[in-house]
C-alpha cells in the first residue's frame, strides 16, 4: 500500500443541513462500516456539514478508493480534490 494523501470529498445531499443529530449518525455509522471493510486505505478525519452540502477530509490511497467508500456507504460523491499543502496560523512562524 502507498502512502495516503489527504482529499477534500464534497457530497451534494439535498436537506443535509436540516438532519438531526439521529439522522447524521446513521451517516456516520454508514461511514465507519464503509471504512471497516476498506481496512487502512482509507481514513475519515472529519466533515462540514452547511446547506445542502458535505465537506469531508479523508486521508486515501486514491480516488479509487473514495469512491469504493462512497458506493458501500450509500453517501454519494460530487466531487474529489486533492490537497497537498494544508497553511494555518502558524505557518507564518515558518
Amino acid at each position: 500500500m502507498g502512502q495516503l494523501k489527504r482529499y477534500l470529498v464534497e457530497r451534494e445531499i439535498p436537506g443535509i443541513g436540516g438532519m438531526s443529530i439521529v439522522e447524521l449518525c446513521g451517516a456516520a455509522r454508514a461511514s465507519n462500516q464503509a471504512i471497516e471493510t476498506l481496512g487502512s486505505r482509507i481514513q475519515w478525519q472529519h466533515s462540514y456539514v452547511a446547506g445542502d452540502r458535505m465537506f469531508c477530509i479523508y486521508l486515501a490511497d486514491g480516488e479509487d478508493t473514495i469512491r469504493a467508500h462512497a458506493e458501500l456507504s450509500g453517501i454519494p460523491v460530487s466531487a474529489i480534490t486533492e490537497i497537498p499543502q494544508i497553511i494555518d496560523p502558524l505557518t507564518a512562524n515558518n
